[in-house]
Order: C-alpha cells, then structure tokens, then sequence
C-alpha cells in the first residue's frame, strides 16, 4: 500500500471550493480520500476526482460555533476525521495607520482564530477515534517576513506558525500539527494581484526557480505532510516558497 493511498481516510479541507484549496481537496481525492469541503457560499461545481466529488458545508470559520459544526459534520458523515487542512484565509491591502479595529480584528479570526477553532474540534475527535490524526495549516512567507500593506494578516500568519508549534508538543503523539510556509502562488486571481501578465512575468523572472508556486506544488506537500510519510514530523513549517523571495537591495545595488 503506498504511503500516498489514502483510501479509508477522512478530510477536512477549509476554503477548499476554490484556488489552492479547491486543489488541495481533490488531490486528496484522487488519493482515496473522502474529502468535505466549507466555504461561505456554494460554488457551481465541487472538486472531484477519480470520479468522486467532495462534500460541501456552507459555513463562516470565524464563528467558533460554525467551526465546530464543520468538524462533526465530517464525522457525522464519514464515521471520522483524519486530516484537517487550515486553508481558509488571505487578506486585502490595508494601510496599517488606519486600519479599522473592526478591519483588524476579522483578518486575525480568519488567518488565526479559526484554524485554532477547528484544530481544537478535530483533536478531540480524532483523540477520541484512537488513531490520531494530521493537521496541516497553510500560512505564509508573510509570517516570517515584513509584509508591508497586510501587516495584521503578516501578524496572524505569524501567530499560526507559533500555534503550529505549540499544538504539536501539547497534542503528540496521536495528533501531528505542521504548518506550509506558501509563496506566492499562480491562481485564477494573480494576474489582478500582480500586475497582469507583463507584471506576473516579472515577478516570476526574479525568483530562483523562475516562477511562482502553482496550487498543486502546496497540495503535494499537504500530501506529504498529512501522511506516514511524514509520520515523525510535527511542529514543521515547510517552506514551499521555491527559494524565496531575493532581497530587493541586491537589484538595486546592481543598477
């Protein structure tokens, strides 16, 4: 049985009817695994594959309630949970000056309190199955790097790496905790985000592995993360960033 089978499993991936998540949850499908997905709305079409769709919960991670819900719904379906995925997040550009608290305070439910609200509903049920089980949080180079513009969702993502590391130690050994520190990422929304295609074209010519990370470069390693492959690995941040970002002086040093 390969290590990447993961047939009699269960997962739970949070914003995954879109972008990277979307990907994450059928990568896990095509794997074995049976997936349920939540998101705020409905989308058009689920992730499937191998001829297998996953199930949709419509629910809003911040509220610790609907959270929770999201978790038994997976286990009062499925019989378990498995597998947690933490992908739901992001962040608008805000000014940090005059960043409303109301502003400030749903960017750190989203990217911080919400993967603590489900992680603390799937340890307690995957304790209570026995087996254990995987988290997997995706966070993000702003957690270990100024990010200017986005500088409470830099914060929370840099919280989520602490958390990462402090649930791994208080939950072993039947729960392993790990998070993804995510690049940048090529999705349906990067050519707004980044200039359109002549900017996109830039960017990726600067980096070290002459692009950006593709949705399915973070869901292989989610793979890794949530299996037996990497069952000695817990409180990990693995950086999937394609060697990161070159500091902005050596450009400048060069003319």
């Amino acid at each position: 049985m390969s290590a990447l089978d993961f047939t009699g499993k269960v997962a739970v991936v949070t914003g995954g009817t879109k972008g990277v998540g979307r990907t994450i949850a059928a990568r896990l499908l095509a794997a074995g695994a049976d997936v349920l997905v939540c998101g705020r709305n409905e989308p058009e079409t689920l992730p499937a594959a191998m001829g297998r769709g996953a199930l949709f919960m419509a629910a809003d991670v911040r509220d610790p309630d609907q959270a929770k819900a999201v978790v038994a719904k997976a286990v009062e379906t499925f019989g378990r949970i498995d597998i947690l995925v933490n992908n739901a997040g992001g962040s608008p550009p805000s000014d940090a000056a005059t960043a409303s608290p109301r502003f400030a305070e749903s960017i750190l439910r989203l990217n911080l309190l919400a993967p603590l609200y489900l992680s603390q509903a799937a340890c307690v049920a995957m304790r209570a199955q026995g087996s254990g089980g995987a988290i997997v949080n995706i966070a993000s180079v702003s957690a270990v790097r100024p990010s200017p513009g986005t500088a409470v969702y830099g914060a929370a993502k840099a919280g989520l790496v602490s958390l990462t590391r402090s649930l791994a130690q208080e939950w072993a050994p039947l729960v392993r905790v790990n998070a993804i520190i995510a690049g940048m990422i090529k999705t349906e929304a990067a050519l707004d985000h980044y200039g359109g295609a002549e900017g996109l074209a830039r960017i990726e010519a600067s980096l070290p592995q002459g692009r950006m990370a593709v949705p399915e470069d973070i869901a292989d390693a989610v793979l890794f993360l949530a299996s037996d492959m990497a069952k000695h690995v817990t409180g990990a941040a693995l950086e999937v960033h394609g060697g990161g970002e070159k500091p902005p002086f050596l450009g400048q040093a060069d003319g």
